[in-house]
């Protein structure tokens, strides 16, 4: 009888296992709450998946310069580039979820989710989304001898010429690229792709005619429009832009319906704790606020965001059904 009931009982290094299991969750639980409390206790890396000198670097700076006063932390920009983003979106996502990565992501991380067959990461999946930083509208600007002077002419030559104006993109599946293809899509008109290794060199063959015309952001297309060396006909947003009010937009220009902007938020890895997430985002929310910040964001063709990361969270969701639209009337694919 004895025997039996003995077996029943643990054995005391059994039992406190068992204790040590069962606090296990509160321990968890308090570590997470006192990194949130500590977080920022260290220097930030700040992942710019571009060169440096491109829009997106530019704008992940001035942001990063404001979120370390911020923060009262130092913020390193760490670049790097390669497979339109691919690269550095990946390091981001394999990197510790404790706050201290953060990555500048453009449209192009929707893009990729439908564009690419097999990606290092699951788009949704592998990160947290921290904030909306801005938006912007992409700029058709063309040569400036070339002949059309609206969209309406432009339309009417490409039917009456089919498959030979060229547009230059900053590379296959490159937003610069998808918006054309949308815009072949809504007129009914036939252009040829030449895809280059991205956007400067496409805008150099822009100004000197070898490429007839070209979807630039307005950061990088405005002051060649300024200075005549290339020629701007309408914005892709469905409302125009604070940076360059004269010019239409593609549905005022005739072709209704149009809209397809570009976009720069924040991302950390998946699984950084809600409360760093929720800190990262009033930062950045502010930031984007002030109205030097907002100011300097329109200067350089941007139109600022803000939001929850949670509003943030489904704009990611809704762009990457929008963009694989287009990707399908494109046919592009990367394997």
């Amino acid at each position: 009888m004895y025997a039996r009931f003995s077996r029943q009982i643990p054995s005391v290094s059994s039992f406190f296992m068992l204790l040590m299991v069962a606090s296990a969750p509160s321990i968890s639980t308090a570590q997470s709450a006192d990194a949130v409390i500590k977080f920022p206790d260290r220097a930030l890396r700040f992942i710019v998946p571009f060169p440096p000198g491109a829009a997106n670097d530019t704008l992940a700076r001035a942001v990063g310069q404001q979120l370390a006063a911020s923060l009262r932390q130092s913020i390193v920009i760490d670049n790097r580039a390669g497979a339109g983003g691919i690269v550095g979106t990946a390091v981001a996502a394999q990197s510790a979820a404790d706050g201290y990565t953060i990555v500048l992501v453009p449209a192009t991380h929707a893009i990729n989710a439908t564009l690419n067959a097999k990606l290092p990461y699951n788009t949704i999946d592998d990160f947290s989304p921290v904030a909306l930083v801005a938006t912007g509208a992409y700029l058709l600007v063309v040569t400036p001898t070339f002949p059309p002077k609206t969209v309406g002419d432009l339309i009417a030559l490409a039917k009456a010429r089919p498959g030979q104006i060229n547009y230059g993109s900053a590379g296959i599946g490159n937003a610069t690229h998808l918006i054309a293809e949308l815009m072949k899509s809504m007129a009914n008109i036939n252009l040829t792709h030449v895809p280059y290794k991205g956007g400067t060199p496409a805008l150099v063959d822009v100004m000197s005619g070898r490429v007839q015309m070209y979807f630039g952001t307005i950061s990088a297309t405005k002051s060649l429009v300024q200075t005549g060396k290339v020629r701007a006909l309408a914005v892709s947003s469905s409302k125009r832009s604070s940076a360059m009010p004269k010019v239409p937009t593609l549905s005022e220009a005739g072709i209704t319906g149009f809209a397809a902007t570009g976009w720069w938020g924040i991302l950390s890895p998946a699984k950084v704790p809600v409360g760093i997430v929720r800190k990262l985002n009033k930062d950045i929310d502010s930031i984007v606020r002030k109205p030097e910040m907002q100011e300097w964001l329109t200067a350089q063709g941007f139109e600022p965001g803000g939001g929850s990361s949670e509003e943030f969270s489904q704009f990611i969701k809704d762009e990457i059904a929008k963009w694989g639209e287009i990707v399908r009337i494109s046919g592009a694919q990367n394997y």
